[in-house]
C-alpha cells in the first residue's frame, strides 16, 4: 500500500509540475487569469470540452491559441456563421475526375485544440456536427468513421449579450461541455500590463513555444484516474448534483453525466495542485462551472432574478461538508483498488 501511495504521489507531482509549466507559458499571452487557465487544464486532463461565455475582446481566442502552442498541439479555428455547413467542420469527400476516385479532405476539427468561435451563430444542423466529435472523439463522413487526433480539446465561445441572428444551444449540446467559464474583464493593473505588452512590435503569442507535447498530455490524462477520492467526499459531490433535481428553482436538474464530470474534475484539480487525494473544497470550486449549463431555471424564478449560478451557490452553501481525517489518503487496499478500477 505504501509503495502504491508513493508511486501515485510521484505521478501526481509530475502532473502538478506540467500544469505549472503550461500555465506559466499561457500566462505570457493571457495576463491575470490563472484560475481560468487552471480550469481549462482541468477540462483538458479530463478529456472534456469548455464553453467560454463572455463579451468580445477579453482574450478567448488568444487563450485557446496560447494553450495549443504550449502543449505542442495543432490549433484550428472555426468561425461560426449561419451558412456554415457540417462538412465545413468535419471534412468532405472530393471527387477526382482524372481517376474517378474520391479523396477525403479533412476539416478543421481534425486538430488537437479546436476553437469554435461564436458557436451559437451556427445553425442547429452545423452545431449537430460537433456532437459526435465531442462525445466520441471521432467523425463520420459518408459512412466512414475516423478518429480525431488525441488529445482532442474543443473550446467554444458564446457572446451572452447579442442574441439577434443566433441559435440557442440545445440542452444535449450544453451537456457535452465539461464545464463553462467566463474570462471576465481584467483589473486595472492587469489591463495596464496588457497595454504595455502590446507596445512591442511582436504579439505575445509569437513568443510562446511548446513546453509539452500531446503524448505527455495523454499520459497525464491517465494519471488523474488514480487520484484517490474518499467515500464521504464521493457522497458529498454526488449529493450536490442530486440536490439540483429536487430544488424548486430548477425545471431541469443535472444528469449523472454531471456527477461523473464533477468527480473527474475534482481528481484533475487535486493533481494539478500536487495532491494525490480530493478534498471537499475541490468540489466546491468546480460545482458551479460544471453544472451551470446543465440546469434550466423555472421561468417564474427567472422573473425573480434567480440565475443558474445563484441557485447552485445556494445549494452549495446549504450542503453539509464532510469532515476530513487530515491525510485525505487513508483507505484499505481493497477500497483503493476498487476506486482505481
Amino acid at each position: 500500500m505504501r509503495e502504491q501511495e508513493s508511486t501515485l504521489r510521484s505521478s501526481v507531482g509530475q502532473v502538478a509540475a506540467w500544469g505549472r509549466e503550461v500555465r506559466n507559458s499561457v500566462e505570457r499571452a493571457i495576463l491575470g487569469k490563472p484560475e481560468v487557465i487552471e480550469k481549462m487544464l482541468v477540462a483538458l486532463l479530463c478529456r472534456g470540452h469548455v464553453l467560454l461565455e463572455d463579451v468580445p475582446g477579453v482574450g478567448k481566442t488568444v487563450l485557446a491559441n496560447a494553450l495549443a502552442k504550449s502543449i505542442g498541439g495543432v490549433f484550428a479555428r472555426i468561425q461560426s456563421t449561419p451558412d456554415l455547413l457540417p462538412t465545413d467542420i468535419t471534412g468532405v469527400s472530393v471527387y477526382n475526375p482524372k481517376d474517378g476516385t474520391f479523396s477525403f479532405k479533412q476539416g478543421p476539427v481534425h486538430s488537437n485544440v479546436v476553437l469554435v468561435d461564436e458557436i451559437n451563430r451556427a445553425t442547429p444542423r452545423a452545431q449537430s456536427a460537433l456532437l459526435e466529435t465531442m462525445a466520441e472523439g471521432q467523425v463520420t463522413v459518408d459512412g466512414r468513421t475516423m478518429p480525431l487526433p488525441q488529445p482532442f480539446f474543443l473550446i467554444a465561445t458564446e457572446n451572452p449579450i447579442e442574441f439577434e441572428g443566433t441559435f440557442p444551444l440545445p440542452e444535449a449540446q450544453k451537456d457535452r461541455f465539461f464545464l463553462s467559464l467566463s474570462v471576465g474583464y481584467p483589473d486595472l493593473e492587469t489591463e495596464l500590463a496588457i497595454v504595455e505588452s502590446q507596445r512591442r512590435s511582436t504579439h505575445p503569442l509569437t513568443e510562446i513555444s511548446a513546453v509539452s507535447d500531446p503524448a505527455e498530455v495523454l499520459g497525464h490524462q491517465d494519471t488523474i484516474h488514480q487520484v484517490f477520492v474518499q467515500e464521504q467526499v464521493r457522497r458529498y459531490l454526488v449529493k450536490l448534483v442530486v440536490a439540483t433535481r429536487s430544488d424548486g428553482a430548477f425545471r431541469l436538474g443535472v444528469s449523472p453525466r454531471g456527477s461523473l464530470a464533477l468527480f473527474r474534475g475534482c481528481q484533475a484539480l487535486a493533481a494539478l495542485r500536487g495532491r494525490s487525494y480530493v478534498l471537499p473544497d475541490d468540489a466546491k470550486e468546480l460545482f458551479v462551472p460544471v453544472c451551470e449549463k446543465r440546469v434550466i431555471v423555472h421561468p417564474d424564478q427567472v422573473y425573480k432574478g434567480v440565475t443558474p449560478s445563484s441557485a447552485l451557490r445556494r445549494i452549495l452553501d446549504s450542503a453539509e461538508v464532510p469532515p476530513m481525517d487530515g491525510s485525505g489518503f487513508q483507505s484499505t487496499s481493497a477500497e483503493a483498488d476498487r476506486v482505481d478500477g
